[in-house]
């Protein structure tokens, strides 16, 4: 078995748990402000076949094997801003949430595997694979967290941006919600070693944070 086939293994069940989580960490945010429809349309849960889009799951496992690079989606968390008392606010909260949850979860892994690390370092092919795995949950969450901020829709970080944006302007920035998958695109491609430096960047900086700062 190649290495990338045995990468794959440890990464399919790291991306069920850390996108169900980001999935459901937005559905529960928008459910506590008072929007029902994510628990209506059965979301609020832990069981990965409800928060995975079959085609963003095929392509983390294409771009893996083909590229060595982690990209796809989960099936977005149905939201309707008008139960919010403020929906330009309440938009932002929920979208805040699921980067926010992966952020958590790298922290929390991260801590395990600085802590926890030293006592599996003899060397044994058990242990090898634990921190291996250990080291995958905390990448693939600060990668989550970090790619879902970039303020470009449908990625959450346009949600949290549009809750600074005057009233007039917000309705026009909702409105590139329809193009901006297209936009995101293009963008990466055209600008992709500019676009790799960054995220590499920020990820190397936020792993320094993590495990500088604990």
């Amino acid at each position: 078995m190649s290495e990338r086939w045995l990468h794959l293994l440890y990464l399919v069940p790291i991306l069920l748990i850390s996108l169900t989580a980001h999935e459901l960490a937005h559905g529960w945010v928008a459910y506590r402000l008072g929007d029902p429809t994510a628990k209506y349309h059965g979301r609020l849960s832990l069981n990965p076949l409800r928060q995975l889009d079959p085609v963003g799951t095929l392509m983390f496992i294409i771009t893996y094997l083909f590229w060595g690079v982690v990209f796809g989606w989960a099936k977005p968390i149905p939201v309707s801003p008008y139960y919010f008392r403020n929906r330009q606010r309440g938009m932002a909260i929920v979208g805040a949430a699921g980067p926010a949850t992966n952020f958590v979860l790298a922290v929390i892994f991260g801590l395990v595997l600085r802590f926890v690390g030293p006592y599996l370092a003899d060397g044994s092919a058990f242990e090898e694979v634990i921190i291996r795995i250990l080291f995958m949950f905390v990448q693939i969450n600060i990668v989550l967290g970090i790619f879902n901020l970039i303020p470009i829709p449908p990625l959450d970080g346009s949600r949290v941006l549009g809750g600074f944006l005057p009233k007039s302007a917000y309705e026009k920035w909702v409105a590139v919600d329809r193009y901006g998958f297209l936009i995101l695109i293009v963008l990466i491609i055209v600008f992709q070693r500019q676009f790799s430096a960054a995220l590499s960047g920020a990820v190397n900086a936020v792993w320094d944070l993590i495990f500088l700062g604990a």
